[in-house]
């Protein structure tokens, strides 16, 4: 099944990086993927693909973020990026990030559950 169509399956995963060149050179010569330059929303953006598949990207701190180290983030796909947003707040989960457009993929937010860990919870769109 593909993960990007599968309720509550991880479907990709996103490193945010001080040096997204380094971060390229690493991940690239480590794992052999392939890598893809190419923006995002107008947002500098690098597609991980291994065996031709886009599998997940690395992209430069947002200048909205908060200080923090760079991190890997994973996407979990759901049905509805919206309800799933306030049933997590209804479940005593925070939304970081209040849903979101990303032109031709999708809708996302960020969600951190009541122990302290965050996901993406993401609504792709349909071709």
């Amino acid at each position: 099944m593909n993960p990007f169509e599968q309720h509550g399956a991880f479907s990709w995963c996103e490193l945010m990086t001080t040096d997204p060149a380094a971060a390229s050179d690493f991940y690239g010569a480590l794992l052999g993927w392939a890598l893809k330059e190419g923006p995002v929303d107008g947002i500098p953006y690098t597609v991980a693909q291994v065996a031709d598949k886009e599998i997940g990207g690395l992209m430069g701190m947002p200048p909205e973020a908060p200080p923090m180290p760079p991190a890997w983030g994973v996407y979990v796909t759901v049905n509805n990026v919206d309800e799933t947003a306030q049933k997590a707040q209804e479940l005593g989960g925070k939304v970081l990030m209040p849903p979101t457009d990303i032109s031709t993929v999708g809708r996302f937010c960020l969600i951190q559950d009541p122990q302290g860990a965050t996901f993406y919870a993401i609504t792709y769109s349909t071709p």
